[in-house]
């Protein structure tokens, strides 16, 4: 089957960005998948639905990049499994088994059926994404002692045992250390399994999920218009890039396009997130390498960076400025004159920084080589966003699938190929001066007029797409739509599903105090991927 003959199938949905949909059966599922990867496109995202409610069965959805936009397959089930496309994509693999977690629906033939989000949570034969799951559920769980906790109004218990089936590396003079899922810092909770010689990684194996929020069956109790304070709050380092692809959705459904001032602003907060949260990291890297002055040289840039963006904003983290239709806040002369000398300080003091961290030999003894990831091995098992980007992979949604107004901007993509700690920072700091170049762009071309246009009442059983590029790598917003403008299924997915697996490749070789370095050089999402 030839990808151009599914073509033909497709339906383009309305929205900024082109995606494509099409239903397909099981044997055209691995068929289109297998000539997206043949064709080097990506997997960006798999999850499932649940349609008894309107007399059908269950079914898996998986979005596909390819160079012209992304298609969308679905495949209704008859019965609870699906064909397995982990041998296909590699990042399939904990989607998949979240899909089983959160539905009953297996990959049938995958070769890791383990569970990934239960944790003992829920009963073994209770999967919260199905419709018939009642939202007031609550179960309670039995302790090490066999003692039970007091019984729930629904009578059910969980597993008895939260029995991990971790890998385990065996020889002599092999030994584990398990760090988490508790840690000493602010960050959420993961387990990282080490298997080691002396201090020697041989391996690295981890386990997420330990937050489970409910937040994907939590949109679902919800209007199109209250679902657009939640998205916005998926993952609270993202908050702009997730309004914005959860407003490109309902967007999509409801036919509207945003005033052209809106989309510009929209750029300007996406771009302000990606400044802050690279000052962030780039003053942790520096930290996590035993530079406390970079940590607070950048930590003092970004604190002025979110007092600037509360000011103007309404919230240092620009949580609820971006809304479906438009934008909540607009900005004045004043506002824009600070901007741009805000822009102008910050652009000098990241140079000398640069400058710093470049010649430190400290931090290049610990960066260069430390963590790295071959551009064989991105493209081969999906490293995406920022990261990929530090491997060799050309890959900018900003750039390449540009929506309005970066398709008049024209991004400048920052691609390096060291794949290592030292690469990662580069990409940072190099990102960090494009977005500063196109804030000045877009104040320079901000148009006038309104910042919204009102949103009409959605169909019901309407389907729409929100793919927007955030700091991080590509962020998805599945979502279809119920009856009285209400959601009927949200998914948000972010692109630490694709990059955690590449973490535990990236720490093998190094030794374990290089860890913490490493994984700062990534810093994934644990919220984000744990919904």
């Amino acid at each position: 089957m030839k990808l151009e003959d599914f073509q033909t199938e497709l339906k383009q949905l309305p929205g900024a960005m082109p995606v494509w949909q099409g239903r397909v059966d099981a044997q055209q599922w691995r068929a289109v998948c297998q000539q997206v990867r043949d064709e080097s496109g990506r997997l960006v995202a798999l999850w499932g639905s649940d349609g008894s409610d309107r007399g059908e069965g269950y079914a898996v959805h998986v979005a596909l990049a390819v160079p012209s936009g992304l298609i969308v397959a679905t495949l209704a089930l008859a019965g609870e499994s699906f064909p397995d496309i982990s041998d296909l994509f590699s990042a399939a693999h904990r989607m998949q088994r979240a899909v089983y977690d959160l539905f009953g629906v297996r990959a049938e033939g995958a070769a890791d059926q383990r569970k990934w989000l239960r944790h003992a949570a829920w009963p073994a034969d209770v999967f919260p994404l199905r419709k018939d799951f009642k939202d007031d559920s609550a179960f309670s769980a039995r302790s090490s002692s066999n003692h039970q906790s007091p019984i729930t109004s629904h009578e059910q218990r969980p597993e008895q045992m939260d029995d991990y089936p971790f890998i385990r590396v065996e020889g002599e003079g092999v030994h584990e250390i398990p760090v988490g899922p508790v840690h000493a810092g602010t960050i959420e909770p993961g387990h990282f399994r080490f298997s080691i010689v002396g201090e020697g990684v041989l391996r690295l194996e981890e386990r997420l999920g330990y937050k489970h929020k409910g937040i994907e069956k939590r949109f679902e109790q919800m209007t199109l218009a209250e679902g657009a304070k939640l998205a916005g709050r998926v993952s609270g380092d993202s908050t702009v890039a997730y309004a914005w692809a959860y407003a490109m959705a309902v967007e999509a459904v409801t036919g509207i396009i945003p005033p052209p001032r809106a989309l510009w602003l929209r750029a300007l907060l996406l771009e302000r997130e990606r400044v802050g949260q690279h000052l962030w990291d780039l003053g942790f890297l520096g930290n996590d390498a035993g530079f406390g002055f970079g940590l607070a040289q950048f930590s003092r840039l970004r604190e002025d960076w979110l007092r600037t963006s509360n000011s103007l904003f309404g919230h240092r983290y620009l949580m609820d400025a971006i809304v479906p239709g438009g934008v909540a806040r607009d900005i004045d002369t004043g506002g824009i004159a600070g901007i741009r000398r805000e822009i102008d300080a910050v652009g000098t003091t990241v140079s000398t920084l640069r400058e710093i961290y470049v010649n430190h030999a400290g931090l290049q003894d610990r960066f260069v080589d430390c963590g790295r990831i071959r551009q064989d091995q991105a493209e081969r098992l999906g490293l995406t966003g920022l990261a990929g980007r530090a491997s060799g992979i050309g890959s900018d949604l900003r750039a390449q699938i540009p929506p309005a107004p970066y398709d008049r901007l024209g991004v400048n993509m920052v691609v390096r190929t060291g794949g290592d700690v030292a690469a990662r920072a580069t990409v940072r700091v190099d990102e960090i001066v494009e977005s500063l170049r196109l804030i000045g762009a877009i104040l320079d071309g901000l148009p006038g007029g309104d910042i919204a246009t009102p949103v009409p009442v959605a169909p019901e059983n309407a389907f729409g797409i929100g793919w927007v590029e955030g700091w991080r790598g590509e962020v998805l917003i599945a979502l279809e739509t119920g009856a009285d403008n209400r959601i009927r299924r949200c998914h948000p997915h972010d692109p630490s599903w694709q990059n955690w697996p590449l973490l535990e490749r990236a720490v093998l070789g190094n030794i374990v105090p290089d860890f913490p370095l490493i994984n700062k050089s990534f810093n994934l999402s644990y919220s984000g991927h744990d919904l």
